[in-house]
């Protein structure tokens, strides 16, 4: 499922999550916690690999279209489950 949201929106969402959340999310998936942060606009493709997110310039930090919204619905998920 692809999904358009803004850059700022999307660390936002980075920002809010609690500490471990990269690593949690990345052993759910089976990924690299670099490929993870990469996701929230990281750019160690040395450690990580790029996953499928795309940015455009423009206000708001520029949009970011991904095409695959697993990593985003676990942090929703994480960030529900603590309330935030």
């Amino acid at each position: 499922m692809t999904k358009t949201i803004t850059f700022n929106e999307l660390r936002r969402i980075k920002d809010a999550l609690p500490s471990g959340s990269m690593a949690r999310i990345a052993e759910e998936l089976g990924l690299e916690k670099e490929s993870v942060k990469n996701y929230f606009g990281g750019k160690n493709y040395r450690d990580g690999k790029s996953v499928g997110v795309h940015i455009e310039p423009g206000p708001d930090g520029g949009l970011v279209m991904l095409d695959d919204t697993q990593i985003l619905d676990i942090a929703l998920r994480i960030l529900e489950e603590q309330g935030s």
